[in-house]
């Protein structure tokens, strides 16, 4: 009988390699495995790294039904006709709520959203970008959170206690206060009672996050409300309403307007602009990347790119000697035509000049500039005792310390500037402030301003214990522009209140190439541009857009100057200021591992005439409440 022959699944003896082959082979394959590797960017990697988190906190259920919240009583937080007004089961973050939508008097409107199977005993109120007049749930500055994700957190909004936007609410002596505070403290008493209700416990923490005016609104808890909240988070603030919408907004149109009163500058011509800064200030920072990591220390003049000689005809790499002096005068800001005193804390950025599209400097020439609209709807009815007349124009505008003054008489309302934060954090209430430098709607140093302010009142050790400031490179309002904007501040936030973990580093993402832009701090909810490609801007689209995720088309007669550049995808640590991230001279200049943390510089903010309102202003009466409503406050946090 034959034997069968053996069976082999590799090279018959003459085809298989020496072992010395072999061996070769192997190494150069893990070599090359170790080279592509290296040479993608570690994304990846650097999202892994470990982030503190909260507390493991257990989930708690309902012990009432949601119609059970509709006969709630909240006349004693709101006053005669305040009430829910409608009880529904929908979702929130994608999972089963109870959503209780209601009224507080005289017309403040506010929407709470309760898990009803995934609550980890945390509120979240959300801020309202613009002048709001609208109910939005989008939580920002909260990218990738997980307890946020899973539905942990109790949600709740409101519209500011006005259902407009155009400034008109400011006619209203009650609806002015409900703007300024009352209406973001009052939802707050009001959601706290509803959660008690619906879950039979009060939740363990509350968190406060809110962007541009939902910024302001996070510093006027912290300063006016300071029980309410255990954490705020509070970004791109609009902390110094008065100047901010009137001057500041003021200023940026009437500076990029002409005689004829069309615009000087339009967005077409931004990138050679800002090509211009970026040749000069790029390399300060250590890496040419396209991104400036301190704006400050670029000393940037615009006649750099003037086109050559005495005519005023632009080139396709230069400026007319009108944009030159147009582009001076929005970086400079105004003065006052006697002193020569600085009117506002300061301007747009070097480096932010893409981002100017479609808020000062509009597509063409013949279109409106929107900072007009902001400065206006300000200026009638908002800002001054005594409104301007009827038929009063943004060139009727004077710009003077003797305007800056009467911007004084209602500082203590609308502003949130005070930096005498003691009552926030004696009960240990934790702040952290963050801003692009690249935000064209409300220059960085209001924010830089604020910060030492606080530091120099309360002392750098004691303001150090509770609160942080962080400063994104390339990072227009709020979200979008060319530097990474998706961050978790939220995550961060929760291990330092509940668990006393202080933030440090923190990373930055790039979204996702040509997705909608995030709305959280819009004005008028319109979305934030995308991210900007090297060539230019986009400039923001309507309102209404494609669902989350879907393309974003820009609007018809609307400039994307974006889609001629491919969008970079980066990670980069930031820190808390004035430190900055480093590249260590090797590595991926678009990966987070790259970098490291350096000491920055911590310069004063320019002198201005208005530099006092970051002072403790006039003592003002604030909301009487209930005594029996004190049980809402959030349970002191573990520390």
């Amino acid at each position: 009988m034959n034997a069968k022959p053996s069976i082999s699944f590799g090279p018959t003896r003459r085809q298989r390699p020496s072992r010395w082959r072999a061996l070769l082979w192997w190494a150069l394959m893990a070599w090359a495995a170790f080279v592509l590797m290296a040479a993608m960017p570690s994304l990846a990697v650097a999202a892994e790294r470990p982030v503190a988190q909260g507390q493991a906190l257990p989930i708690i259920t309902p012990i009432a039904d949601c119609s059970a919240l509709g006969s709630t009583s909240l006349v004693d937080i709101g006053g005669a006709g305040s009430r829910v007004l409608k009880t529904s089961k929908a979702t929130s973050q994608g999972l089963p709520a109870c959503i209780v939508e209601g009224l507080l008097a005289p017309s403040i409107q506010f929407r709470v959203e309760l898990p009803l199977g995934s609550w980890t005993q945390r509120y979240l109120q959300v801020g309202c970008g613009g002048l709001c007049g609208r109910i939005g749930m989008e939580v920002g500055a909260a990218d990738g959170c997980l307890d946020l994700k899973q539905g942990g957190f109790a949600l709740a909004a409101t519209d500011m206690g006005h259902q407009d936007n155009d400034g008109s609410f400011g006619r209203n002596a009650a609806q002015r206060e409900d703007f300024a505070h009352r209406a973001v403290h009052l939802t707050a008493v009001a959601a706290k009672r509803l959660i008690q209700r619906f879950y039979g416990r009060p939740q363990r923490f509350a968190y406060f996050s809110g962007c541009s005016d939902g910024g302001r609104e996070a510093l006027i808890e912290a300063q006016r409300h300071p029980e309410d909240f255990d954490g705020i988070l509070a970004g791109a603030a609009a902390l110094n309403f008065q100047v901010q919408n009137s001057l500041y907004h003021g200023w940026q149109a009437r500076a990029n307007t002409a005689p004829d009163g069309g615009a000087i500058l339009t967005a077409a011509r931004l990138p050679v602009l800002h090509q211009a800064v970026l040749k000069q200030c790029d390399a300060l920072d250590g890496v040419v990347d396209g991104l400036i990591s301190d704006p400050r220390l670029c000393k940037f003049d615009p006649a750099t790119v003037a086109c050559p000689g005495d005519g005023d005809a632009p080139g396709p790499e230069c400026l007319s000697r009108r944009e030159v002096d147009a582009a001076r005068q929005l970086y400079e800001g105004p003065r006052d035509p006697q002193t020569g005193e600085r009117l506002t804390a300061g301007g747009p950025q070097p480096g932010s000049e893409l981002g100017w599209a479609g808020v000062f400097v509009p597509a063409d020439a013949q279109s409106p500039i929107f900072s007009e609209r902001i400065a206006m709807q300000a200026l009638k009815h908002l800002v001054f005792e005594t409104d301007p007349p009827a038929d009063f124009k943004l060139a009727d505008l004077r710009f003077d310390r003797a305007t800056l003054d009467q911007l004084r008489a209602r500082h203590p309302l609308m502003d949130a500037t005070d930096p005498d934060l003691s009552r926030f954090a004696a009960r240990g209430g934790k702040l952290v402030i963050w801003h692009g430098w690249s935000d064209p709607h409300i220059s960085p140093l209001n924010s830089i301003a604020y910060h030492q302010a606080v530091r120099k009142r309360m002392g750098e050790g004691a303001a150090r214990a509770f609160e942080r400031l962080y400063l994104l490179p390339g990072v227009y309002h709020c979200s979008g522009g060319e530097g990474p904007s998706a961050i978790d501040l939220l995550t961060p936030m929760m291990a330092w209140v509940e668990r006393g973990i202080a933030p440090d580093a923190v990373l930055t993402r790039t979204p996702e190439p040509r997705q909608r832009g995030n709305g959280f701090g819009q004005p008028e909810a319109r979305p934030a541009p995308p991210m900007a490609g090297p060539s230019g801007p986009t400039v923001s689209g309507p309102p209404s857009g494609p669902p989350d995720g879907a393309p974003q088309e820009p609007p018809s007669g609307v400039l994307d100057l974006a889609r001629s550049g491919p969008v970079v995808q980066r990670t980069r640590p930031v820190y808390p200021y004035p430190q900055v991230a480093r590249y260590q001279g090797k590595g991926d200049i678009h990966s987070a591992d790259s970098f490291r943390a350096v000491a920055g510089s911590d310069i004063p903010v320019p002198a201005w005439a208005g530099e006092d309102f970051f002072q403790p202003p006039p003592v003002r009466g604030l909301i009487k409440l209930s005594p029996d409503i004190s049980h809402t406050a959030s349970q002191p946090a573990t520390r």
